[in-house]
């Protein structure tokens, strides 16, 4: 190799660092938190035997393929799993059909593909690299919902009436076809009036008014849902930003009009999906967020508000709060979100069988909830497509209760395992981004306290780190001014100082 050949070599690798580096550092950290990166020798040979997708066969499946479906998902999402179409009803109420992949039509319990999604339960998305929960021939193409193609699928309908409740619902299996796959920023930018119709959902006649009733009917279910305590929250979401494979900074994802209609939409499948099984005497697998860990600290954080909140944990009135505090001061909203979402603790998954109760999910004001609505992505959404189709078939229930409860303590464990490899690469990319700035300093808000360390995230970049000095007397939602003491790209370490004489509570 010549010496200009080298030198070229040695800028493409440069060129290269930082991808090469988190790629490293996700490979390893799934490998540390239990998770597989890469499918069995037995899984692939599966695999390449699917050449297409499932059909329905001699099954009672509806034929729907000449609704005006559509996807709704982030600009680069290729594992689509969910489609919608609303009708109007002359009453003033809403037909909403919310149409999910029958991945496990192609997905059957037992193979070798399954076995490695019943291992990692989840799909991890990292700055660096995807980790799919099924090979992508699979999530991305032969069991998504791709445009214009026929897929099989569950479809859940809602009629809402015109105040947003629901009025009935029924479940059933159906043939599908995508007609315009949209993405979440330019729906939203033009049901805000910011933008143009998207291209490919002006092409589809009739599909421009069947996005404002979607829009129309999600609003409804929203401010319902709201009026009932369901929490409004508005985190901040960040990903690495890269040039020529060098990270350039970390772009912040907010929430916006279009997201609103998905979510409301599978919240309210989700519910469909869950009543169901219990009205057919099956088992379900269900999401739930039981009474806030720290209430007494949420209680403090709004009283600095100049806001009471009940001694007693209250989804009503924590909303109110929250929706006074977003009107009061929208800028700083995010970062009050997280200080509650902090302090409320994290979902779990738990089996619920005919005749208990299961505890409710806390955040959204639902008492019935399960996971239905992305099973090419998540474990518990594929397990419940299963007891869903055995419950329609009239078969028998496809899991004993000893094994859906060991389903639901393991698709916990592994969605926090992925959920801390997502941000370890989240970090070490800040780090990478941060090695640089050494010394300065930065406004800052505490987001976690505890015996193992406390925690701030600072504003600009949005980037999470470690209080190494300074963290005495200080607690989740004290805004304080730090300064960057050092990082540890490999580990995923960010270490502040606090330098502000004292603590400052929100107000």
């Amino acid at each position: 190799m010549s010496r200009q050949q080298e030198k070229i070599k040695q800028m493409e690798n440069k060129d290269r660092r930082h991808r090469i580096i988190l790629k490293r550092i996700a490979h390893r950290a799934m490998l540390e938190k239990g998770l597989l990166p890469e499918f069995s020798k037995e899984a692939e040979e599966e695999l390449a035997a699917i050449t297409a997708p499932a059909t329905a066969g001699n099954d009672q499946a509806r034929d729907l393929r000449d609704l005006l479906w559509c996807s709704i998902d982030n600009d680069d999402s290729r594992d689509l799993d969910q489609l919608t179409v609303a009708v109007k009803m002359p009453d003033g109420g809403t037909r909403l059909l919310i149409a999910v992949a029958d991945v496990d039509a192609i997905v059957r319990s037992g193979s070798a593909i399954d076995a490695h999604a019943k291992h990692n339960t989840t799909s991890v998305y990292t700055d660096a690299e995807i980790f799919p929960m099924l090979p992508e021939k699979l999530s991305t193409d032969l069991s998504s919902l791709n445009f214009h193609e026929d897929r099989l699928a569950i479809v859940i309908e809602i009629v809402i009436s015109g105040d947003g409740t629901l009025r009935s619902s029924d479940i059933y299996r159906a043939v599908v076809m995508n007609k315009a796959k949209l993405a979440y920023n330019s729906v939203a930018a033009w049901l805000n009036g910011d933008g143009p119709l998207p291209e490919a959902a002006a092409a589809i006649e009739g599909l421009a008014e069947n996005l404002r009733t979607q829009d129309q009917a999600a609003q409804k279910m929203k401010a319902y849902r709201h009026e009932h305590g369901a929490l409004n929250f508005e985190t901040i979401q960040t990903r690495a930003l890269f040039d020529d494979d060098e990270i350039r900074d970390l772009e912040e994802r907010g929430r916006n009009r279009a997201m609103d209609i998905i979510e409301d939409f599978m919240v309210a499948a989700n519910g469909v999906t869950a009543r169901y099984l219990a009205s057919k005497k099956f088992p379900s697998l269900r999401r739930v967020v039981r009474i806030p860990k720290r209430w007494e600290r949420i209680v403090e954080v709004a009283a600095e508000l100049n806001y009471s909140l009940p001694a007693r944990p209250d989804s009503k009135a924590l909303e109110q709060f929250l929706l006074k505090a977003k009107a009061d001061d929208p800028l700083r909203f995010p970062d009050l979100s997280l200080t509650i979402i902090k302090l409320m603790g994290n979902g779990e998954y738990v089996a619920e069988f005919p005749g208990q109760i299961a505890p409710g999910h806390f955040g959204l004001a639902v008492k019935d909830y399960s996971h239905s609505t992305a099973p090419n992505r998540r474990y518990p959404d594929l397990i419940t497509h299963r007891l869903l189709k055995a419950a329609l078939s009239g078969g028998d229930v496809p899991y004993q209760k000893e094994e859906l409860e060991s389903l639901a303590q393991h698709c916990t464990e592994q969605e926090d395992a992925a959920n801390k490899v997502e941000r370890l690469v989240g970090k070490s990319a800040a780090a990478l981004l941060l090695e640089s700035r050494i010394g300065e300093k930065f406004d800052a808000i505490v987001t976690g306290a505890a015996d193992k360390g406390t925690w701030v995230r600072i504003f600009h970049p949005p980037v999470e780190g470690k209080l190494m000095e300074g963290f005495k007397g200080v607690d989740v939602g004290d805004k304080i001014r730090v300064q960057l003491l050092r990082t540890d790209v490999d580990r995923g370490f960010i270490d502040f100082r606090r330098v502000s004489s004292g603590r400052e509570r929100n107000r």
